[in-house]
């Protein structure tokens, strides 16, 4: 993996951001599990210096190199100035990563990244270590993970999509957003729209018309069209939602991930996943539907129609 070496193999991974809180490292544990079953040689990096419970085989962990407790107490600096020291202390030293990763060549990588939103909107240095990886002949794909509770609130669902389109342009790599933690919308509150609205971001006058039925938002109405207009100008957003402990769930992400990243997996691999979706649930993974949670959501709103039409 020499820098600048062409002749070096391709190596190809995601590098798994999104707020915190988001899930990446329950991704990171679910997606190693998943792809383990399916035969690929799976390695987990731990980019993140404040996580200190990983629940994944961790093979190369930056905690070797610094940790955020450490910079907070000899530097006196805070959790938010803190990861950005040891992003730029990383970015510094790059040799360190690069013989790490060398340990485990012919591996698909997975880079558990931290949960600091500025690190991928306007800080120059986890993009500076993405970059650098490209240059060792790294294929990435970034996993942005946003939490599907932002869907029950409109205005937090418009600041998410700015999040995402903002995150999309300044990181510059191929890139796949997904809704995490399908399992649990249903805990959080009814949706406005059906599921496929969210994730495929259609028509978002809608949602504007939506929330200024809401006597605060109605003063900002003018300003969330333009928020709305930015976002479907560009027609980037659109995200998969993610249940992980939900095999198809999972299948559907990896193919997406695989198609950005241009990941082409052989046949003893092909064989492998088929027999996985077809086999039977085991006791030590528990799957369960995720479509499931849209069909709630549709039979819920025809019995809403239904009783309004009684009441008539």
């Amino acid at each position: 993996m020499s820098e600048g070496s062409k002749g070096s193999s391709l190596a190809f991974g995601q590098v798994v951001i999104g707020p915190p809180g988001s899930g990446k490292t329950t991704y990171c544990h679910g997606m190693q599990e998943f792809m383990g079953r399916i035969g690929r040689k799976v390695t987990v990096v731990n980019l993140d210096p404040a996580n200190e419970a990983m629940p994944y085989q961790c093979a190369v962990d930056i905690a070797e190199l610094i940790t955020l407790p450490d910079v907070m107490e000899n530097l006196s600096l805070g959790p938010n100035g803190g990861l950005i020291y040891c992003m730029e202390y990383l970015e510094a030293n790059f040799d360190w990563l690069q013989e790490k990763l060398a340990a485990f060549r012919g591996h698909y990588y997975l880079f558990d990244c931290p949960g600091q939103v500025e690190l991928y909107t306007h800080h120059d240095a986890l993009k500076n270590v993405f970059a650098q990886l490209a240059k060792w002949n790294f294929r990435l794909a970034a996993v942005h993970l946003v939490d599907s509770h932002y869907c029950t609130d409109p205005g937090k669902f418009i600041s998410v999509l700015c999040t995402s389109l903002s995150t999309m342009l300044h990181v510059e790599l191929p890139h796949v957003n997904i809704l995490s933690k399908m399992d649990l919308i249903e805990q959080y509150g009814k949706l406005a729209f059906n599921l496929d609205y969210y994730t495929e971001v259609l028509d978002l006058s809608y949602l504007v018309d939506h929330l200024a039925s809401d006597p605060f938002f109605r003063n900002y109405r003018r300003l969330n069209e333009k928020l709305v207009e930015v976002i479907e100008d560009y027609s980037l957003v659109s995200f998969v939602p993610l249940n992980v402990q939900d095999k198809e769930s999972m299948r559907q992400v990896m193919q997406a991930v695989d198609k950005a990243n241009g990941y082409s997996f052989g046949d003893q691999e092909h064989r492998s996943l088929e027999a996985l979706m077809s086999a039977a649930v085991g006791a030590d993974f528990h799957f369960t539907s995720t479509l499931a949670v849209q069909e709630k959501y549709v039979q819920s709103q025809d019995r809403a129609v239904e009783d309004e039409m009684m009441d008539l």
